[in-house]
């Protein structure tokens, strides 16, 4: 044996145990951070142990006041110290996934603390009025004004798009619509300014018609290259929708939303297509997060929903008593249904992103394909805000084919993806965005929602698809 080869056995060994002595380090980080993670979780366990006791405790108390006679105020008294027990109950269980991961905090998002003998997920109350002696006290009163699937559905959410926030407050809404109508109708006075995109969901054009005719300047501008900070001087309320809905354009939500507080404006985004998993727009600076649960939150098509989390409390008030007047009040059943839908949420949203992102590769070869946009895509136009900003991509992609009867064509061939609108369901759906008339897109643009078929088997029928169109 050589010298050389002498000196290089040393090295090597010396290199293995360098290595060895690194992935050693390296494990007993590992299992410091999880011995830290657990004494954190059981603190957190303890305490939401002893605010069980304490709904306990007040609730024994309020039997006895009551079953000694005692006067309407000690009971009061007693049932509002129970309700304070109940929100710490929600607020401690709240806490204790606020630092999980996406897919442990949707799993557990919500959930009750558990009672032996209960349902981990209680099913849907049904219930116009609730029994309510003496004076309206608790947090159930009247079914348009409360409901405890709601109230589980909305801390869920809560979870999602604010998780470890105490100051954010959500509200659910029977549709997208009547949270976005919300949360616009509910800030806005005749003489203000409203900033809206020109290039958003098809239904804007409606709000705008009715804003004004409520007497409230209404501006748009494009949501890409922050064309909205052009327009901001004197608004009251900047809507963002990012990405945009059909076109999938990108704007900056920290740089928008800091130059319209400057301004003394409100800022709402609409997370619809990005989902909570995608982007939490109030940690990027805005006053609301507003989307449509109708798509990929729920994510099987059988659902109407709306949200809105704000984290200023006299706005949200606001919000709260437009629903009141208007009574735009989701189902038990569809609260219900939307909230056991979100513990699939994660996997969900991973699978269409990646199948997205492979669809997106494979149209970018197609020569009959413009106008391609998919914001995961490196050379995307807003592939570098949307980094910045986003944590997944989602599962919508938009193109363009050359005529209206080559975009009729390729829908007709599809096998695996259903012609229909809407998107985020876990059946890919695909349409020719203007048969509708109302966005500003070509004839030939198409908007596919990717679900979670295999990816292999939906790439290869969108190829399909467009051979056949060719025909």
């Amino acid at each position: 044996m050589s010298d050389s080869a002498t000196t290089d056995d040393a090295g090597g060994a010396k290199g293995d145990s360098a290595r060895a002595a690194a992935a050693a380090a390296e494990t007993k980080d590992a299992a410091s951070r999880v011995t830290s993670a657990a004494g954190r979780l059981t603190d957190a366990v303890d305490e939401v142990a002893d605010a069980v006791d304490e709904v306990t405790g007040t609730a024994d108390a309020m039997a006895s006041a009551a079953n000694k006679g005692a006067g309407a105020g000690e009971v009061t008294d007693a049932g509002d110290k129970a309700t304070g027990a109940v929100d710490e109950v929600t607020g401690t269980a709240a806490r204790a996934t606020a630092g999980a991961g996406d897919g442990t905090r949707a799993v557990r998002a919500g959930l009750p603390e558990p009672v032996k003998y209960e349902p981990t997920l209680p099913g849907p109350v049904f219930a116009a009025h609730f029994h309510l002696p003496g004076d309206p006290t608790g947090p159930y009163t009247y079914g348009r004004d409360e409901n405890p699937t709601w109230t589980l559905l909305e801390g869920a959410v809560g979870e999602l798009e604010a998780p470890g926030r105490d100051d954010a407050e959500t509200l659910v809404f029977a549709s997208g619509m009547a949270a976005i109508s919300a949360v616009l109708f509910s800030q806005l006075r005749t003489g203000d300014v409203c900033v809206l995109p020109d290039d958003g969901y098809q239904a804007l054009p409606l709000v705008r018609a009715q804003l004004e005719a409520y007497g409230i300047e209404v501006r748009t501008a494009p949501t890409g290259g922050d064309a909205q900070l052009d327009v901001l001087d004197g608004a009251r309320l900047l809507w963002i929708e990012t990405p945009s809905n059909p076109g999938l354009d990108v704007c900056d939500i920290r740089r928008l939303a800091e130059a319209a507080h400057a301004r003394g404006a409100l800022v709402a985004v609409d997370n619809t297509l990005a989902t909570p998993l995608g982007q939490r727009p109030l940690e990027l600076g805005a006053d609301f997060a507003v989307a449509s649960g109708t798509k990929q939150l729920t994510g099987h098509g059988d659902v109407l929903l709306g949200y809105v989390v704000g984290r200023d409390a006299e706005a949200m008030a606001a919000v709260r008593r437009w629903r009141k007047i208007v009574g735009a009040i989701p189902g038990p059943m569809e609260a219900w249904l939307a909230h056991r839908s979100i513990a699939t949420l994660q996997m969900r949203v991973d699978r269409q992103s990646a199948t997205a992102l492979a669809v997106a590769e494979a149209l970018r070869e197609r020569p009959e394909v413009t106008g391609l946009r998919y914001p995961g895509l490196p050379d995307d136009p807003s592939h570098e805000i949307a980094a910045r900003q986003m944590r997944r991509f989602g599962c919508v992609v938009s193109f363009t084919l050359p005529t209206r009867t080559r975009a009729d064509r390729f829908l007709d061939a599809l096998r695996l993806v259903d012609d229909a609108t809407s998107f985020g369901g876990v059946r890919s759906t695909a349409e020719r965005r203007g048969r509708w008339g109302g966005d500003a897109v070509p004839e030939g643009f198409i908007r596919l929602s990717v679900g979670a078929e295999d990816p292999e088997d939906l790439v290869a029928d969108v190829l399909r698809a467009l051979d056949a169109s060719a025909a």
